[in-house]
């Protein structure tokens, strides 16, 4: 039986809350030269109660992964996602083709929670995960290295110039598709 090979990639972005990983995936979505759904998973956690209800004391949803996973799997066949969550390493490696680390400076991390007014436990734990490279270190550990690219987010400019890279890779993905199909 031939493997089924996607039309369009797979891709998470990825980051600790505040290094601008929704803004990424909605510019790529909205940009790109082929259709990418953008589906942020904290946002479809609540929508579709793939939850195991709510942590006051962090302010977020005890997510299933299992019912998250179950939820997405349909999606995945077909291609053409770009994942938005603060965790990369709940998803099968055969589902993702390219895995994006947004980084930040702890500074300026540090100013875009608090306007978002999260508690400041919350900004420790989260400053503390960008400073120690958390969401890095799992990518690594769960995929291979060769899909992994870690991007400074600070500006406007790295906005821009990253969805202009994250565009580049995906009609490269493309073109050896095109190859892998005519062989």
């Amino acid at each position: 039986m031939a493997e089924n090979i996607r039309k369009n990639p797979v891709i998470i972005i990825t980051g600790t809350p505040g290094t601008g990983k929704s803004t990424h995936a909605e510019l790529l979505a909205s940009s790109s030269t082929v259709p990418l759904k953008h589906i942020n998973v904290g946002e479809l956690v609540k929508q579709k109660s793939l939850h195991d209800g709510f942590d006051e004391k962090w302010q977020s949803y005890l997510v299933d992964d299992d019912k998250v996973l179950d939820e997405l799997e349909p999606l995945m066949e077909e291609g053409g996602v770009i994942l938005d969550w603060h965790t990369c390493d709940i998803f099968p490696e055969r589902w993702i083709d390219l895995v994006v680390v947004l980084r930040c400076n702890h500074t300026m991390l540090w100013d875009r929670l608090e306007k978002r007014n999260y508690p400041l436990h919350k900004i420790q734990e989260n400053n503390e995960s960008e400073i120690m490279q958390t969401i890095l270190d799992d990518a690594r550990e769960s995929y291979a290295e060769e899909v992994i690219v870690e991007l400074k987010s600070e500006s406007t400019e790295d906005l821009e110039s990253n969805v202009a890279r994250i565009q580049q890779w995906i009609d490269n993905w493309l073109q050896s598709r095109k190859a892998q199909v005519s062989e």
